[in-house]
């Protein structure tokens, strides 16, 4: 498979921020396949699917200390009705760190078909892949994303994805041998709805015992959405309070079943961007909120586990709609895993007062009493392009943020440069 070099050592000049590097020349990325950039042996390593290479799923690995980057093709799409179903940013993979220091990658089509299809890299060489493999969860599914977490306690790795069996519901897969090979669970959120809702999730894990799991009752455009919180450990989800609900076998019968974070309705529907765990272990999360059913005005959200309750907060003005069609796509919110008191934005409107903008910007976000107070900095500014999606990296040790600058107009139609800020 090509692999090949790009050397990044320049600093961006212009009118963003000095201090914003080029990271990869051709990139997007939806917000619910995770981790989407991982540090492998003190490199950062980030997935795309690559608008101007026909729909090529790609891995970037970058080294800060010499500025390198190596991109490795992990599917190239050989037909032209093939480059169109992989030309979509729903199909971005997502990577595992394994415990031996090799990575699994996983990645899928959005809903087209039954497979799931993963690599293992070389050990603690995340440029080096071995032979595309596919996993098939069962003949009838249309699976989308992919958000694979290892559980020590378990020593088993489970891939939380949509679709299994054509439900159009969070399901899951799993494997006892690091990803060599899986078996199919079962649907776990059922939505007893006539029509087929889909409830969005995000996922964060300890890495020992816990998968937490944010999510909404369905699409916005089709429910007014509210947002749910449960936690999986030892066979069994569970309330955030502890209470046991059902085992993951057998799953949520609705999303009701879980807390309760953030009740919506007709003018502020909700949608999940973010959640990591704070240095206690409880949950934080983050969201988007729809004002009004146009796209016109929405809000970012902060929510987070303290004292036996959450506590929920509406944070900063997040703008418009990135395109009409898809009235609840914002330029969206990214914790910081190292530090779940700062947050990262983009917006085209300031986010204290509202004022728009002509493009989105990037601001980072900070709060010393848990929610209530922000302070905001621009961390681009005059941009002649829109910057959105930032994404936080579980590191200490590679970039601090990144996200996709140039122009959306649908999901299935940009060009994206990869971006972000080469430390805090």
């Amino acid at each position: 498979m090509l692999i090949f070099f790009l050397f990044l050592s320049n600093l961006l000049t212009g009118a963003d921020s000095p201090s914003v590097r080029l990271f990869h020349d051709d990139g997007g990325w939806c917000w619910f396949e995770d981790e989407r950039a991982i540090a492998v042996n003190g490199k950062l390593l980030f997935g795309v699917v690559a608008s101007g290479r026909k729909g090529n799923i790609e891995a970037v690995s970058y080294d800060s200390q010499t500025g390198q980057s190596k991109v490795f093709v992990l599917h190239k799409p050989d037909t032209a009705e093939d480059q169109r179903r992989w030309m979509d940013d729903h199909n971005s993979p997502a990577f595992l760190l394994r415990p031996d220091g090799r990575v699994l990658a996983l990645y899928a089509k959005h809903g087209v078909d039954e497979k799931i299809y993963y690599r293992i890299s070389q050990p603690k060489d995340p440029a080096q892949w071995g032979e595309e493999r596919i996993f098939v969860p069962s003949p009838t599914s249309k699976v989308t994303y992919s958000n694979p977490h290892y559980l020590s306690s378990e020593k088993r790795i489970y891939n939380f994805f949509r679709g299994l069996h054509n439900s159009f519901k969070p399901s899951y897969a799993y494997s006892d041998d690091l990803g060599e090979t899986w078996k199919a669970g079962n649907v776990f959120i059922n939505v007893p709805t006539q029509i087929r809702h889909r409830p969005y999730v995000k996922y964060a894990s300890n890495g020992r015992d816990t998968v937490h799991i944010a999510y909404t009752d369905g699409h916005p455009r089709d429910y007014d959405n509210s947002i749910y919180h449960i936690y999986y450990r030892n066979g069994t989800l569970h309330r955030s309070d502890g209470t046991p609900i059902r085992s993951l076998k057998e799953g949520l019968r609705a999303p009701e079943d879980g807390t309760l974070v953030y009740k919506g309705g007709p003018k502020n529907v909700a949608w999940i961007s973010d959640v990591h765990l704070d240095r206690k272990g409880n949950p934080v999360l983050v969201f988007s909120e729809q004002r009004d059913p146009s796209g016109i005005d929405h809000r970012y959200h902060y929510a987070r586990w303290e004292k036996g309750r959450w506590s929920e907060h509406e944070i900063g003005y997040a703008g418009s709609r990135l395109y009409p069609g898809e009235d609840d796509y914002t330029g969206n919110i990214a914790l910081d895993p190292q530090d779940v008191t700062r947050v990262y934005i983009s917006t085209n409107a300031h986010p204290v007062n509202g004022r728009t903008t002509p493009h989105y910007e990037i601001y980072r976000g900070t709060t010393k009493d848990g929610g209530a107070k922000w302070t905001w900095t621009a961390i681009t500014k005059d941009s002649t392009q829109d910057n959105i999606r930032p994404i936080c990296p579980i590191s200490k040790e590679v970039p601090a943020v990144l996200w996709l600058r140039g122009k959306m107009i649908a999901y299935t139609n940009y060009r994206f440069e990869v971006v972000g800020l080469a430390g805090k």
